[in-house]
């Protein structure tokens, strides 16, 4: 990409193309973004952290691009009709797509790439706060904001780093991760999300091939069954032996080849996150006793597991699941703290991924809870575009209940926080899980404040 000019970003509210937007802002490049969350009074956070880069924010409808802007870059979600496109087009600016740029500095740079359909972001943070804490300054591109990154006043989901190192989280929902071609790569699992299975092994297969180096997760078979050329990890398998695990509240406790970890993560799913880390780092030279000291003040990565508060005994949990392997992880992870009431509160994101993905929400739920525990949904979360909207949530909780769990549909909302304060008992966890809308993480403070 040119290195001239501004580089406008069309949906730089996204968690893709504002890492990419502050990474290119942070080299000293100028730089400006539209997202139509902000042009709605929505997510004003990241805006302002973007702003404070430097960042110029335009509305959406064209406006932004002008003769001294050199490229668009773009992401799958941006639809041809959208006015900057046209603007660009009519003034013969370069538009790229979001992967285009991604893969420019994953390809020329030491990159640890870590893919999978579930934990990319968790084992990213994982990865990058290990390197950190070794002194390899390690710079960052990926999908969830580090906590101890946001701690810094930053919106925690990018960093120039100070090395050739770069960790990056590759996201395989709409196929472009077949561009990326780092030194280190890294296949947590393979299940049904974006896209059919079929079709997820060919492009993890692809991007297996175009690795370096190559680590796969034996206990996901069918990442394990990939390609012959990976190193294999895993709870039961690889040079690495996991021993000793208990877990203590939302804590994890074990040992890896004898050294001791304790880790501020609950649940079997995040010790396994926490072993595809440490392979990864004793891999490029990281000592075990170094990953194990990295991992014990481990803050996490927002909206994964996130403690909002306790109140009159009843614990509110925010999440980013979303898939139904999340889901059902998350809602194990729940248990670890003993056989607690679950109040699971799940925000179906997009027409098209819950009509894909509708039996499989429905196993998930139906066997993650039990009788004692209670599915709540509001109505599917609609960003705008094009879709077609043909199911409701409505449709997934009278599935639910027909298998004999309580699930409840809400049409608005707002009537959730009053509701679920009648309905928590002490002792009980409420979860709220969801994806996209950045208003989830206040809707589960309000839930709290309602209890």
């Amino acid at each position: 990409m040119a290195n001239t000019g501004k580089i406008h970003f069309s949906g730089i509210g996204g968690v893709g193309m504002s890492a990419l937007a502050q990474l290119s802002a942070m080299e000293g490049k100028p730089v400006t973004g539209s997202d139509r969350d902000f042009d709605r009074g929505r997510n004003l956070e990241l805006k302002g952290k973007l702003q404070a880069l430097g960042i110029e924010i335009f509305p959406q409808d064209g406006s932004a691009i002008s003769s001294v802007t050199a490229e668009l870059v773009v992401s799958t979600a941006i639809e041809d009709s959208n006015p900057e496109i046209a603007a660009a087009k009519s003034l013969g600016v370069k538009i790229f797509h979001r992967s285009e740029l991604l893969a420019s500095y994953v390809n020329r740079s030491n990159t640890i790439a870590v893919a999978g359909t579930s934990g990319k972001s968790t084992v990213v943070a994982m990865i990058f706060e290990i390197l950190e804490f070794a002194g390899r300054r390690p710079g960052l591109i990926t999908g969830g904001a580090l906590v101890s990154l946001m701690e810094r006043a930053m919106a925690g989901n990018a960093l120039l780093g100070g090395s050739d190192l770069l960790v990056v989280e590759a996201d395989e929902s709409d196929g472009t991760i077949a561009r990326y071609k780092p030194k280190t790569g890294l296949l947590l699992n393979i299940t049904k999300d974006h896209k059919n299975l079929e079709e997820l092994k060919k492009i993890f297969g692809v991007f297996a091939g175009n690795c370096d180096k190559f680590y796969a997760n034996a206990g996901d078979p069918v990442a394990d069954a990939l390609t012959p050329k990976a190193e294999r990890f895993g709870l039961n398998a690889g040079k690495h032996k996991v021993s000793d695990i208990s877990f203590s509240g939302f804590c994890s406790a074990f040992k890896v080849n004898g050294v001791p970890f304790k880790l501020p993560a609950p649940g079997l799913y995040n010790i396994e996150n926490a072993l595809a880390a440490v392979t990864v780092a004793v891999g490029i030279g990281v000592g075990l006793e170094q990953c194990a000291a990295a991992l014990e003040n481990f803050k996490g990565v927002d909206r994964r597991f996130r403690l909002i508060g306790e109140k009159n005994g009843v614990t509110v949990i925010d999440d980013y699941a979303h898939n139904p392997a999340k889901i059902s992880a998350v809602l194990k992870g729940a248990r670890a703290d003993g056989n607690r009431p679950v109040i699971a509160v799940y925000q179906p994101h997009g027409f098209t991924p819950t009509r894909h993905l509708k039996n499989e929400l429905i196993e998930s739920f139906s066997l993650g809870l039990g009788r004692e525990d209670i599915l709540v949904m509001p109505e599917i979360y609609y960003a705008g575009g094009t879709a077609s909207k043909d199911i409701s949530s409505k449709d997934l909780i009278e599935e639910v209940s027909r298998r004999g769990i309580k699930a409840l549909f809400f049409k608005c909302r707002e009537d959730i926080p009053p509701a679920l304060a009648a309905l928590a008992k002490p002792g009980c966890i409420i979860l709220v899980m969801g994806a996209r809308d950045a208003t989830l993480s206040e809707f589960a403070a309000d839930i709290l404040k309602a209890l």
